[in-house]
């Protein structure tokens, strides 16, 4: 439970830099919500990574690069499910703002990215 907890503060920290860096874009860049969602989700993957492997989890027995291929890939599997539920619900309410649709995407993508990152990166090594 308390890795579940951790995860939770570590994913609000997450939250907090890809709703950051997705405004950030969004005002000072011609970067539309989709694209601005891109580099977001990239920057909040990697913060999200050092914090689990300092605070959650702990680095795992793995190197550095194969524990980082592994993380990169649970979140890029997290990160389309969360884009694609962010796009759809866009597309399906136009009039949806797009920092709504990133918090119902991101609360989805969760429960995945926690068992993905607990058992295939940071579990033991097979």
């Amino acid at each position: 439970m308390k890795k579940l907890i951790r995860f939770a503060l570590v994913g609000t920290a997450g939250f907090a830099v890809d709703a950051s860096v997705l405004w950030l874009l969004m005002e000072i860049t011609p970067l539309g919500a989709f694209t601005a969602r891109i580099f977001a989700i990239a920057t909040a993957m990697f913060t999200t990574w050092m914090l689990n492997r300092a605070f959650t989890f702990g680095a795992s027995k793995r190197t550095i690069v194969a524990e980082g291929f592994r993380y990169g890939s649970v979140g890029v599997v997290s990160a389309l499910v969360n884009y694609g539920i962010y796009a759809g619900l866009l597309l399906s309410s136009p009039t949806l703002k797009p920092f709504f649709a990133l918090v119902l995407a991101s609360l989805a993508a969760m429960l995945f990215s926690f068992f993905g990152y607990s058992r295939f990166v940071f579990g033991r090594k097979n």
